[in-house]
């Protein structure tokens, strides 16, 4: 049989295992098994599942995972998501909209020590929700801007987004957690701007808050931000200055917030085990799925689809742009139903090629990759972070958070639009790195 006609048949027999509820892991693992066993042998399949796992679990770069997933835990125990909160609300809860504007900032600061999206929505959570309704914030906005603004750990670094993309892409880690720096902070900018036209238009949605707040307590109140911004300089600062390797970045602030937790008092027995145990799932699942991805990937290469795909692509002789607007949206549809690393896992052995054929440069594109997978995070009916913050707001409905929570995707689009006019805006930093 035709290796493009297995290759064809191996991927509709991964989509129907994937609708019948087979874990996305075992599916690749499974099909790609198949795949190379009538494509080469039985004699090559074997070996290669064991050396995909074996890698994945046991090479030295991959231990970044669990260090940043820890970050984030540590993080949240420090009780630094209080802090930036409570520092942003002193500065801009005057403004309309105050409170929602501290939020994403506040998520974007604790973005910047934490790579889950998850762990960010829940954290900033239990801090933020609370505050704007006892405020009269309109549950819906309130909800929809802690879902938003947590998906913001998915692209300012330390970020596990990057991380997964440059597996899979086989790009620099180090550069790619660089790239997310300034779209990072775009996109947080994005959300405010998006929050003011909300409050513009529904002002009942976010009452002023009374009171007056002096420029003392302003700068008082500053002093809630240097412990992130000083753990966010050490690791990201160590990366870009060629001083630690993302690796020794990533075991430094794991340590570092490790100590600050303990200094301030906030680490117990209970919250360390709690910790622990989520990094383990989350490494383990994310492990897993790298090593299936890379066993269907071989099945894929082996039937030469992404090498007929691209040439596909090129015969249609439409502009390059078109084709990536076309990515975009399939990014937003599969968005509705898988989480982030299981669509940069079976989309990306077949899209990189294509992005390479048509000479977009991998960092920027991997940039625009994590950004559509932020997106998942909030689309309905699989948005995890919006799942998260539901478990947190008892009083707000599932189907309000996503209302909530779904101008923001304007936002991503505005980034999007504005990092492939302006591709340096992603470029520019890792460009500079060791100069």
């Amino acid at each position: 049989m035709d290796p493009v006609i297995v290759g064809i048949l191996g991927s509709g027999l991964l989509f129907f295992l994937l609708i019948i509820g087979m874990p996305i892991a075992f599916s690749l693992m499974f099909v790609g098994f198949v795949g190379v066993s009538y494509l080469a042998s039985i004699g090559a399949a074997l070996p290669m599942i064991a050396r995909s796992v074996y890698e994945s679990s046991s090479h030295y770069p991959y231990t970044v995972i669990p260090l940043f997933i820890v970050m984030g835990g540590y993080a949240g125990i420090s009780g630094l998501s209080r802090d930036l909160y409570n520092t942003f609300d002193k500065w801009l809860r005057k403004l309309p909209g105050g409170l929602g504007m501290a939020t994403i900032a506040a998520c974007a600061g604790f973005a910047a020590i934490s790579g889950s999206s998850v762990a960010a929505a829940a954290t900033m959570g239990t801090v933020a929700y609370p505050e704007m309704r006892r405020f009269n914030y309109s549950p819906r906005l309130a909800s929809g801007t802690v879902a938003a603004g947590g998906t913001l750990a998915f692209l300012i670094p330390p970020s596990l987004g990057f991380v997964v993309y440059g597996m899979l892409a086989q790009e620099s880690i180090g550069k790619l957690l660089i790239s997310g720096i300034f779209p990072g902070l775009i996109l947080a900018g994005a959300y405010i701007a998006i929050l003011y036209c909300l409050v513009k238009i529904y002002p009942d949605w976010a009452p002023l808050v009374a009171g007056t707040v002096s420029f003392r307590e302003k700068l008082t109140a500053l002093k809630g931000i240097w412990e992130t911004v000083a753990i966010f300089l050490l690791v990201i600062g160590g990366i870009y200055f060629g001083i630690f390797t993302p690796n020794e970045a990533a075991g430094v602030g794991a340590t570092t917030l490790f100590l600050t937790a303990i200094l301030k008092r906030k680490l117990t027995w209970e919250t360390l085990l709690a910790s622990l145990q989520e990094t383990v799932r989350i490494s383990v699942m994310v492990l897993f799925l790298v090593a299936a991805a890379n066993v269907f990937s071989y099945f894929l290469a082996l039937s030469m689809i992404p090498m007929k795909v691209s040439s596909w692509i090129i015969g249609l002789g439409v502009s390059r742009y078109v084709v990536l607007i076309i990515i975009i949206l399939i990014y937003l549809l599969l968005g509705c139903f898988l989480d982030a690393i299981s669509m940069m896992v079976l989309t990306l052995p077949v899209i990189l090629p294509v992005m390479a054929t048509l000479k977009f440069d991998p960092i920027w594109f991997g940039v625009v990759c994590v950004i559509m997978m932020e997106a998942g995070l909030i689309t309905p009916p699989m948005g995890l972070n919006v799942f998260t913050v539901a478990a947190i707001a008892k009083d707000t409905s599932l189907e309000e958070i996503f209302k909530g929570a779904l101008p923001f995707l304007v936002a991503m689009l505005m980034v999007t639009f504005l990092i492939t006019l302006f591709p340096q805006i992603a470029l520019y930093l890792p460009g500079m790195m060791g100069r």
